[in-house]
């Protein structure tokens, strides 16, 4: 049975417009979900994972949320102006922003090329810029706008094999802090949610079951659930998060204490 954690019906976000950079499937897809849930009409961003994104569409659709699709590279800059672009165009306004695009990559730092570090790079942190930068007159124009990344505890802690994810996670959380500065004075909050050890195959309809044997669990003693992540997301996209910006906030059941 899917998990409701994050899934409270209600109207704290009816009227705004949320638009989720990666968010098909796994985090991105409970995000989008639970934003539909508190009242926002959701622009779904993906890239190579359409099928997947519009089945998080009829998903949305059938609790009777709205949302629409579109596929767009966030490293393409122009790729990014007709996201934006097609998400005023049907919504009329975006108030909502979730950085959620993300590469997950393990490579020795030895074998890692030029060309990977780029890429890697260039989803996870220039992603987040450019999407940000265009959605900001949006943002901005209605007030009480807010900007959430969906960040990486391996760029708190660190992972062996790992460097370049590390880094742009690492830059997600300056990014979080030196954009909440700036953006303070619009009324546009930003903040980071960084997720432990997340259960993506598990609570989201349509899963494939996780195998039984787990190890390095949190203190709690159970992964994370998308739908915790998701419901941290909406908070702080609602109105009772206002006074809330530039914060690295950890989910992640006590797994790391920074």
């Amino acid at each position: 049975m899917a998990s409701t954690i994050g899934m409270t019906p209600g109207q704290e976000l009816g009227g705004k417009v949320a638009l989720v950079t990666g968010g098909a499937r796994n985090i991105g897809r409970a995000i989008c979900r639970s934003l539909a849930s508190g009242g926002a009409s959701v622009m779904i961003n993906a890239n190579t994972s359409k099928a997947e994104a519009e089945e998080t569409r009829a998903m949305i659709a059938a609790a009777g949320g709205t949302a629409e699709v579109h596929v767009a590279d966030v490293t393409d800059p122009e790729a990014v102006e007709g996201l934006v672009e097609a998400t005023v165009k049907r919504f009329g306004r975006i108030d909502i922003l979730v950085n959620n695009a993300a590469v997950r990559a393990e490579t020795p730092f030895a074998e890692i090329t030029h060309a990977e570090w780029q890429r890697v790079i260039a989803i996870i942190l220039d992603g987040a810029f450019l999407v940000t930068q265009a959605c900001l007159p949006h943002l901005s124009k209605h007030g009480n706008g807010a900007v959430v990344m969906i960040g990486g505890q391996t760029g708190h802690k660190g992972a062996a094999g790992r460097a370049h994810v590390v880094a742009a996670k690492a830059g997600l959380a300056g990014f979080t802090k030196g954009l909440a500065l700036d953006l303070a004075p619009m009324g546009v909050t930003v903040n980071n949610v960084v997720p432990g050890t997340i259960d993506t195959v598990r609570g989201l309809p349509g899963a494939p079951a996780r195998p039984t044997h787990r190890t390095s669990l949190p203190p709690l003693g159970r992964r994370g659930e998308p739908e915790e992540i998701a419901a941290m997301v909406r908070m702080l996209c609602g109105p009772d998060a206002r006074y809330l910006t530039g914060q690295t906030i950890h989910i992640n059941g006590g797994g790391w204490l920074p």
